[in-house]
């Protein structure tokens, strides 16, 4: 119960919401309905004219001033149609850009955890293909829907003085219709909903499985993901058929109604001609002006149809944009250099039951070297993301220089920090734009050969057929682990960090390769504070404090010889290891 109640909370007053906190131009959308009602009472014009030619027509009535002013008629329309769909369709171009520039920068600023439970293809699914659907809606249906409804009410308007009584009888179909279409329309909008959720979640699972092509092709995966793929084709398809169904029944539905008003209203109409109670003019103009409400109602159906389908696409839309986000920039710009930065009984778990860290106290002092060394699974990495403030701790606390690192602005924080992992992140495009990435500050060639020098990278890129700006691939697949892990050492060395966070920086590389970037570290580490997680002990021999951590706590601390004498796990890690 409680499921069906979640899945119906999202109403049309927040879709409404959603729509109107895009903040269309009201400019151009007076300037369209202006336009629409000008187009519109042009073509009212046009029956008025039928039926006074049908009703006096002789050779003599046909006037160079009548068929000019016919003719301005049909090309006021035209020209005045083609400027209000214009505008209503830049408005809806508009509005779309900028659901997705909130959306864009809503999700950038989203915290880690949220990226941690979300596919990233769900939420790229969320900003093409849900925002194309409310784009049908605003820049086709939306002023084919406004333009409609103008021409169908100046209709009846004259179709009620012309005629009262065939006009009701034309009136008749319309609730008629409502009642059936509107279940109809509560059934699209749950199919739509269904659709979007599954297009996000085959969106997210084909991203991934292509991201990870050669985990795929390693593991003989190919005809496991052609079949979960396949399943998930399947699912899209069975939506489609439902949505095809009650797209089969609306349609014939509606062409059985029109086509029974229309037979209906010639019928009668007869009728009362023979009787001499109406012209023929009036008849033929009644079915002219009985057209102009029957097309713009056919596009109704569409509208209404599509309404739904969008109301469904902005379900998630909305879920992403109400979630909490980080900002960045909330607190004090601090400059850190030189300050001792303590953690207090710090307590962390993703879930109420399963603690990852207990207690974890510890001081650095300005240019230490503080290892965080244990087994898998004990909390490094965890602490890792705490001290780069991408989780916060459940209790306890982080001060800088005595001040709570909580009251210091994230992004003045993350400014100040050189961060180098295991597997250096690095992304499609050039060296050049590696190394300056998140950087504002324009950079010459001396200053880029600079850091790479120092990160033991120069010699390398010096060899490469466009040298800085050698394409890398995508994640940096053109270059090999060592290159990378120097790219991202140099890029370190770019920011000028008064922290460094080594997330087991040469766990992956050969021995050449590490003996390099090994001596690449060292040059970035001097003078610096230096925060290190390593499985190779050789890496933190010389560090001034080693924390050693198990299941989530410090069961040792001390330099490197402290805790060969005293911690029996680390002594057998140091035996393993170093002998």
């Amino acid at each position: 119960m409680k499921k069906k109640k979640a899945e119906s909370s999202y109403s049309w007053k927040q879709f409404f919401q959603l729509l109107v906190s895009t903040r269309p131009s009201k400019t151009v959308i007076i300037a369209g309905f202006l336009a629409s009602l000008i187009t519109t009472g042009a073509g009212l014009l046009i029956p008025l004219f039928t039926k006074n030619l049908i009703d006096g027509f002789s050779p003599s009535s046909l006037s160079w001033q009548l068929i000019t002013a016919i003719v301005a008629v049909f090309v006021l329309q035209a020209v005045t149609n083609g400027f209000a769909i214009f505008l209503l369709n830049l408005m809806g171009q508009r509005m779309v850009a900028s659901m997705r520039e909130k959306l864009w920068k809503k999700t950038l600023n989203l915290p880690v955890s949220y990226f941690d439970n979300t596919k990233s293809g769900e939420m790229v699914s969320r900003m093409v293909n849900d925002t194309v659907v409310i784009k049908e809606l605003i820049a086709d249906s939306l002023p084919q829907f406004v333009t409609g409804i103008i021409s169908v009410v100046g209709s009846l308007i004259i179709l009620f003085i012309m005629d009262w009584k065939m006009t009701l009888l034309l009136l008749v179909a319309v609730p008629v219709t409502a009642v059936i279409v509107a279940p109809l329309g509560q059934k699209m909008f749950k199919i739509s909903r269904g659709m979007q959720k599954e297009t996000a979640e085959f969106t997210g699972s084909i991203s991934q499985t292509l991201s990870e092509a050669r985990l795929v092709k390693s593991s003989n995966a190919e005809t496991k993901e052609i079949q979960d793929g396949t399943a998930g084709i399947h699912r899209l398809l069975r939506f489609g058929v439902r949505e095809a169904k009650i797209t089969a029944i609306i349609g014939p539905l509606m062409l059985f109604v029109v086509m029974g008003v229309i037979v209906g209203i010639i019928g009668y109409g007869g009728i009362r001609v023979a009787a001499g109670t109406l012209s023929t003019g009036t008849l033929i103009a009644f079915l002219l002006y009985l057209f102009q409400i029957i097309m713009p109602v056919t596009t109704f159906v569409t509208f209404f149809t599509q309404l739904q389908k969008s109301k469904g696409a902005t379900e998630r839309i909305s879920e992403i944009l109400d979630h909490e986000e980080e900002n960045i920039y909330d607190g004090e710009n601090v400059d850190i250099s030189g300050k001792k930065i303590t953690a207090n009984n710090l307590f962390f778990s993703y879930n109420e039951d399963e603690p990852i860290l207990q207690d974890i106290s510890f001081d650095t002092n300005p240019g230490e070297v503080i290892a965080f060394a244990g087994p898998s699974g004990g909390g490094k990495s965890t602490l890792f993301a705490i001290l780069e403030r991408y989780y916060q701790a459940k209790s306890g606390d982080i001060t800088v220089g005595g001040q709570s690192l909580s009251e210091i602005s994230i992004h003045s924080w993350r400014s100040q920090i050189g961060y180098v992992s295991q597997e250096s992140a690095m992304l499609s495009g050039t060296i050049r734009d590696n190394l300056c990435y998140g950087l504002d500050k324009e950079f010459s060639d001396d200053e880029l050969w600079a850091v790479t020098k120092l990160a033991y990278a120069d010699t390398f890129i010096a060899k490469l057929p466009n040298q800085l700006d050698t394409e890398v691939g995508e994640r940096g697949v053109k270059l090999s682990g060592g290159q990378r892990q120097r790219i991202a050492i140099a890029r370190a060395f770019l920011r000028n960090p008064k922290i460094l966070m080594l997330d087991e920086a040469t766990a992956s590389l050969d021995s050449q390769s590490e003996r390099i970037v090994q001596q690449a570290l060292a040059n970035l580490m001097e003078g610096r504070t230096t925060f290190v997680i390593a499985h190779r002990l050789s890496t933190i021999v010389n560090a001034n404090q080693i924390l050693f951590i198990e299941h989530g706590e410090i069961t040792g601390r001390g330099t490197h010889s402290e805790l060969v004498a005293s911690h029996p796990l680390y002594a057998t890690f140091a035996e393993q290891q170093l002998t």
